[in-house]
């Protein structure tokens, strides 16, 4: 496509993804891999909240919960998702939607060993998106858990990643006068090859 240049170059979307990344965090201020997830509850009705975007592999989105929480019962039952990532300091966004399944192994306890003690305790500690009397009981189960576990937990068997395989992605930057460029990355299946059309404003 003749007019893809500049921000836009590239024929691997997801490279594309990772430069625009480290574009902002070179100037977000806090968590600029920050990405609002989409989900869908069992009736059809929409979720969304914040979570931290771990990695962006070759072909997939990387990203980790706790297992029990509402966000992973709804990802297991739909088995697909949407997130976007938007920068206010870069005028810049992405758009995914795509396919969801589990990452449970190797690369699961590896970043899970690279969270700061109090963050692995936590997880042990928390039972997300469940009714909680108040800020004290959640204290008391970490000081029961550091107990119990010590300094070098396991990964909780209820802890762990979401890989994200996209059949769209959207890229989006401001232009003048609300002329803005957006172009979107989108194909049948994780096999096949992406078709790129440039979207009006």
């Amino acid at each position: 496509m003749g007019d893809r240049t500049g921000l836009f170059s590239g024929g691997d979307p997801f490279e594309i993804a990772r430069r625009w990344l480290s574009d902002a965090e070179r100037s977000e201020v806090n968590d600029p891999n920050a990405i609002a997830l989409s989900t869908v509850d069992a009736a059809g009705l929409p979720n969304v909240r914040m979570v931290l975007l771990k990695e962006i592999e070759p072909a997939a989105f990387v990203f980790y919960t706790n297992y029990g929480s509402a966000k992973a019962q709804e990802l297991d039952q739909a088995g697909m998702a949407a997130f976007v990532l938007h920068w206010k300091s870069l005028r810049r966004q992405i758009r995914v939607r795509g396919h969801i399944s589990r990452e449970e192994g190797p690369q699961a306890d590896a970043y899970y060993k690279s969270r700061s003690l109090k963050s692995r305790l936590g997880a042990w500690a928390s039972h997300q998106s469940q009714p909680l009397d108040g800020r004290a009981t959640l204290m008391a189960e970490v000081a029961k858990v550091t107990a119990r576990l010590g300094t070098n937990p396991p990964r909780p068997p209820f802890w762990g990643g979401y890989r994200l395989v996209p059949v769209e992605i959207e890229f989006w930057a401001d232009g003048a006068f609300r002329l803005h460029d957006r172009f979107v990355w989108r194909r049948p299946n994780a096999e096949s090859a992406w078709e790129i059309q440039r979207l009006s404003p």
